[in-house]
């Protein structure tokens, strides 16, 4: 796309400044471009040295950019501006070098935000420690069945940058924010924004929780019409609380309950509004049945309400809603049936990362055979077991951390049946899925939901859900 391209809207500030952009990859490549071709003299830092990233320095050095690799520690000399990838941690040198000389640093997110032109497209902007992606893109499909031209952009994996400065014209942007990118985005300021709940998470990279709901928070300020967010989350509201907004930018709750005055929320299987009526005290719009959710697992109908909320705050009409959702199907290894065999349902979460998105999904079952296990990240399983314990036939553990879940399962789940595999080669997801089978009865659901990061094991969560389809398949081509 067109993020090298100078256009006359857009701002000539970065002429002749010099600019240290952090990191390659998808963030840093447009950004150094798009500095570039404002007339910025660009200076990449990247900590790897290896063939992907010089590949990527030659590529750019051909435009005139100089690139350092395999030292992102030193800031360059005469640097006035730092653009940081999002993952780059706030302690690094690098950015300690920054605070000392008075050296501002922005994300690639607040990069694109200063670079819009004078008619760009809004943002509905999600954020959360579970959902985002899925709620984005539910976003996406109905605003697109309102007929608005749009995309779902930021930390879902396409740049944000090539979004705002592509010859492409948009209405409005659904936008995924991570609390990374949030943390280095200062000016962003949203349409109408959502939280879409808070836990334990990336807390190595923030430094406490307090830090990281901080930044979640973020995304509120300076909203204009809505600020979304989960009833059955405190933190999220209080995030609302504390934001400083545009005046008359409104407070909008979603539940799986029955919904209050400005909130949305669900009635006897269908999904409701009573935030965007003209008389939220007595009315309620009907939106969709929760059968046009997919699947309808109840995090994910919490999905399906908050995308709702903010479409509706763009103005979008219910119907939009409906179609919108009907037309959605999420990615892989969220929630995904791979197969049944004898009356017995597998479902790929190989996504649920961490312990919030795993109980989640063991909510969306009643007699669960739960595979589980890999790095834990510093997270604890406590919580985690004992909320879930009453739904669980049996626990087949993998990966490096599984005895932090054993133990919990020890503590809170003592008549549980569980499979310790003390295994990590490519032939121990089909062994767990093995086990998984011996353990099932009719009517349940073997669930590979490991609560755990995969990189013990596995390149990353899709490899990791891969496996377990194919071991399933092969179970399945035996029956």
């Amino acid at each position: 796309m067109g993020s090298g391209q100078v256009t006359s809207s857009v701002p000539s500030e970065f002429q002749g400044k010099h600019v240290t952009v952090a990191g390659l990859g998808v963030s840093g490549v447009p950004a150094a471009k798009a500095l570039h071709a404002r007339g910025a003299i660009v200076t990449v830092v990247n900590d790897g040295d290896d063939a992907r990233a010089r590949e990527q320095a030659a590529a750019l050095e051909a435009l005139g950019i100089t690139v350092r690799l395999g030292d992102g520690s030193t800031l360059p000399e005469g640097t006035e501006l730092i653009v940081t990838a999002p993952g780059w941690q706030p302690d690094k040198p690098l950015f300690r070098a920054a605070d000392q000389a008075g050296v501002p640093v922005w994300g690639d997110v607040e990069l694109a935000w200063r670079l819009r032109g004078p008619d760009a497209a809004p943002w509905l902007a999600v954020t959360g420690t579970n959902g985002k992606t899925t709620t984005v893109q539910m976003l996406a499909s109905i605003l697109k069945a309102a007929g608005l031209r749009t995309a779902a952009v930021g930390n879902i994996g396409v740049s944000l940058l090539d979004a705002v400065l592509g010859e492409e014209r948009y209405d409005v942007l659904a936008v995924e924010l991570s609390s990374y990118q949030l943390h280095w985005s200062p000016s962003l300021r949203a349409h109408s924004a959502a939280v879409l709940n808070l836990a334990p998470d990336h807390l190595d990279w923030h430094g406490s929780m307090e830090a990281y709901a901080r930044d979640k928070g973020r995304i509120y300020e300076g909203n204009k019409v809505a600020c979304v967010y989960n009833a059955a989350d405190k933190a999220t509201e209080d995030l609302v609380r504390e934001a400083d907004v545009e005046e008359g930018c409104r407070a909008v709750g979603f539940t799986l309950g029955t919904p209050g005055p400005s909130q949305l929320g669900v009635v006897e299987g269908i999904l409701v509004d009573r935030a965007f009526v003209a008389d939220r005290q007595r009315n309620a719009q009907e939106l969709a049945e929760v059968s046009d959710v997919h699947p309808p697992a109840p995090h994910n109908i919490a999905n399906a309400l908050a995308a709702a909320a903010l479409a509706r705050a763009f103005g979008v009409p219910a119907t939009a809603v409906r179609d919108g959702l009907r037309a959605f199907r999420p990615d892989a290894h969220r929630i995904a049936l791979v197969a049944g065999i004898d009356g017995v349902a597998y479902v790929d979460d190989s996504k649920a990362t961490n312990t919030h998105a795993a109980e989640a999904s063991l909510a969306a079952y009643e007699s669960i055979v739960w595979i589980a296990g890999g790095l834990a990240k510093g997270a604890t399983f406590d919580e985690l077991v004992a909320r879930s314990a009453k739904r669980l036939r049996g626990v087949v553990l993998i990966g490096a951390d599984r005895a932090l879940i054993r133990d919990a399962l020890a503590r809170h789940a003592p008549e549980v049946p569980v499979v310790d595999l003390d295994r990590t080669d490519t032939g121990a997801m089909l062994q767990a899925v093995t086990e998984a089978k011996r353990l099932a009865q009719p009517g349940d659901t073997v669930l590979l939901a490991p609560a755990c990061a995969s990189m013990d094991m596995f390149t990353n969560y899709n490899q990791r859900g891969d496996a377990f389809a194919a071991a399933v398949r092969e179970l399945e081509a035996e029956a």
